[in-house]
């Protein structure tokens, strides 16, 4: 809104005696300035909103007031605080920064308005799951086969839409004068290989619907300890900050060989603003959490990232950058894959884990929470780094 805002008050100075005194207004056409102001407004706004939604939520009695699952099953004796009776549903803080923040910085898109409806959505299916919980105060919420149903429904409708969608991204081909122009959904760009792959419209469907489901549950399943998914969040955030801009400047794309998405800049205004939004509820989310996001940010912001990967058509670089996500949806599949199979076959149920997903391994093997955190940060930000290297490394 302040985009368009400052843009009409310039158009009515042109020509004017004021003109000179509001020509400072032109910085709002840069989306680094933008993109700054939408970090620090969710930011600023998550500080300000955050005791107050934590205070409300306490007072409807939206809290834990059950032993969750892992700890009725882990017996941690490394963890010093129960989380039982600490609000959830903090997700509502987040989102509301967010898609606020968002609004007032960025210049709307069809990009930006289908990341934004993708959230919303996933927001409410996860809002609707943590009152379910709330309400049984048993942890069992919504059926997972619900869920997914929902979930597999908009990345359905997301992927369609791409597929009809008239724009095209553009791959300028270094040294010569060749452009190849690409549909968002029916082409990939792979990591360390410079050429798309075009895969067709099924296929392209398939994967859009994968992306956006399985990055998701992945962030879903890594919220189980203080401040651990929201940092991985704000971590692999910074990476779709960075290609968001990339993807959309024609410059630095061309000298990258990554393709052109128009439009795909204003997505940056969006990354910047789940950074500032991140930031903020990590002040009120680290060890000892006041508050836990719940389903209502961690299906949310997954969500996100994975709607925001395939429309600047990196999904795969998602796999690397969430690398601490994969790994925990990888160790909930096999858990869950191997004890079923070894049940079938010697009548007694096998699991490779200590428990699932991996940061509760790492709980029952006797590392405090503390500990776990930082060094899955620190195994993220390896990932991230990687992922970057993916746009040279061709």
């Amino acid at each position: 809104m302040l985009y368009y805002l400052s843009q009409q008050i310039l158009d009515w100075a042109h020509g004017a005696d004021w003109e000179s005194r509001v020509s400072f207004l032109r910085l709002f056409r840069y989306i680094t300035v933008r993109s700054a102001g939408a970090a620090v407004t969710a930011l600023v706004l998550s500080w300000w909103l955050g005791p107050w939604i934590i205070r409300m939520l306490k007072e409807m009695k939206f809290g834990q007031e059950y032993a969750d699952r892992a700890e009725e099953a882990g017996d941690f004796k490394t963890r010093i605080l129960s989380k039982k009776g600490t609000p959830t549903m903090g997700g509502v803080l987040i989102i509301t920064t967010l898609l606020f923040s968002t609004m007032l910085w960025a210049q709307w898109n069809p990009l930006v308005e289908l990341t934004m409806l993708a959230v919303l959505v996933l927001s409410g299916l996860g809002f609707y799951d943590d009152y379910a919980k709330i309400l049984k105060q048993s942890g069992g919420g919504t059926p997972p086969r619900v869920k997914l149903i929902v979930q597999f429904a908009l990345a359905a409708f997301v992927g369609i839409y791409l597929l009809n969608w008239p724009a095209k991204s553009e791959l300028h081909l270094l040294g010569t004068k060749d452009v190849w122009y690409s549909n968002l959904a029916s082409t990939l760009m792979l990591p360390f290989y410079k050429y798309p792959l075009h895969v067709g419209a099924v296929l392209g469907v398939v994967v859009v619907m994968l992306a956006i489901v399985g990055s998701s549950n992945a962030v879903n399943l890594t919220d189980g300890l203080d401040g651990l998914a929201i940092g991985c969040t704000l971590i692999v955030g910074v990476v779709f900050l960075i290609l968001t801009y990339l993807a959309g400047n024609v410059k630095a794309a061309t000298y990258l060989q990554i393709p052109f998405v128009p439009g795909a800049g204003e997505l940056t205004v969006f990354c910047a603003a789940l950074l500032g939004a991140g930031l903020g509820f990590l002040w009120f989310n680290c060890h000892p959490a006041q508050v836990f996001m719940g389903d209502t940010g961690s299906l949310a912001l997954g969500g996100a990232f994975g709607i925001v990967a395939v429309l600047v058509h990196q999904p795969f670089v998602l796999v690397i950058a969430g690398g601490v996500f994969v790994a925990e949806a990888l160790s909930v599949i096999l858990q869950k894959g191997w004890f079923k199979y070894t049940r079938l076959r010697t009548g007694t149920g096998r699991r490779i884990f200590l428990m699932s997903p991996l940061h509760h391994h790492f709980e029952k093997k006797g590392w405090y929470e503390s500990q776990i955190v930082a060094r899955f940060y620190i195994l993220c930000v390896l990932c991230a780094v990687v992922a970057l290297a993916t746009l040279k490394l061709r």
